[in-house]
């Protein structure tokens, strides 16, 4: 199983933070270093000293690490134009080496847009299909040839479809492209939109109860369309809080604001042994690779224990 470290900056956390956290993840081990893409706090924090771009973050991290791969879980296709996002993806995955994915959807958070003047419409999906369709179409365009697309969104006419990722697309290793990730709980539309453009279908804190039936429906939807389900990674995002013995657990769950019987129930969370069987049960399940949601960015001990006490056991 793939662990990866997945943070949420727009809690409160500056740049140099969120390196210190990437440089640890990938000196330990973890296969991935993910952050939200998120442009205002949550609950009743300050988030001081304010939201951090999450491409511009994956920019720096790129020149500043050397293996493990970045991405977001997930950016909204609210916050930018598909061409525009098309190129910063692929100039990232161009400075990183081809260490970038990208994760994707439709945008929940209504108070950030207000807070920062960002559209919001009703209906998002839509949007959504449609940035899928164009980012892939743009890097998927053999270099010389031109890309042109009519939606109800947006209209691309003659574009050269530049700059390219560095990475092949998975789905065809014969076009540029990026690992495309695409989640969430909804039953029909959103199985069928993995289904049909991602490498990877994640599962965000989803009720552990209906991880299995969840997955089935996608795995439904690739048969469907005539693609084999193998050819998708299954995922899940899911709060972290260990510790050697459970005085620790209690510890690392208060300090980010969690009831420690709660965060047992619903995380990744306890001791080592805890952590593993909990890995092991959604592994049961299907699921391949396993986001571990960081929300004390300053706790690196708290990784450190994942890598030496956990992560053996469940790769």
């Amino acid at each position: 199983m793939d662990l990866r470290i997945f943070t949420e900056p727009q809690q409160g956390a500056t740049y140099d933070d969120l390196l210190a956290v990437a440089r640890a993840s990938e000196d330990l081990g973890f296969d991935a270093f993910f952050r939200s893409d998120h442009y205002l706090s949550m609950g009743s924090g300050d988030g001081l000293p304010g939201p951090t771009d999450a491409w511009t973050t994956l920019a720096g991290l790129a020149r500043e690490t050397s293996t493990i791969r970045l991405g977001t879980l997930v950016t909204s296709a609210t916050f930018r134009h598909p061409g525009v996002l098309a190129i910063q993806v692929a100039q990232v995955d161009q400075m990183s080496g081809g260490r970038v994915e990208l994760g994707l959807g439709a945008g929940w958070y209504a108070e950030e847009h207000t807070a920062y003047g960002i559209p919001f419409p009703e209906k998002r999906f839509g949007l959504l299909t449609e940035q899928l369709e164009i980012v892939s179409g743009l890097w998927g365009t053999p270099v010389g040839e031109r890309f042109d697309f009519a939606g109800e969104h947006y209209t691309l006419t003659d574009s050269p479809a530049l700059p390219k990722p560095v990475q092949t697309s998975p789905l065809d290793p014969s076009r540029a492209g990026v690992p495309l990730i695409v989640g969430g709980l909804g039953p029909k539309r959103t199985p069928a939109l993995a289904a049909r453009f991602a490498t990877e279908f994640n599962l965000s804190f989803p009720p552990l109860d209906v991880i299995g039936e969840k997955l089935e429906t996608v795995r439904e939807a690739c048969r469907t369309i005539g693609r084999d389900p193998q050819t998708l990674t299954m995922s899940t995002a899911l709060v972290l809080a260990g510790g050697k013995d459970d005085a620790e657990v209690d510890r690392r769950a208060a300090a980010i604001g969690r009831d420690p019987k709660e965060v047992r129930e619903v995380g990744i969370a306890g001791t080592p042994t805890a952590m593993v069987d909990r890995l092991g049960a959604l592994a049961e399940q299907g699921i391949q690779r396993v986001y571990l949601q960081v929300l004390d960015l300053h706790d690196l001990d708290h990784l450190e224990l994942v890598a030496s006490q956990v992560m053996p056991q469940v790769r």
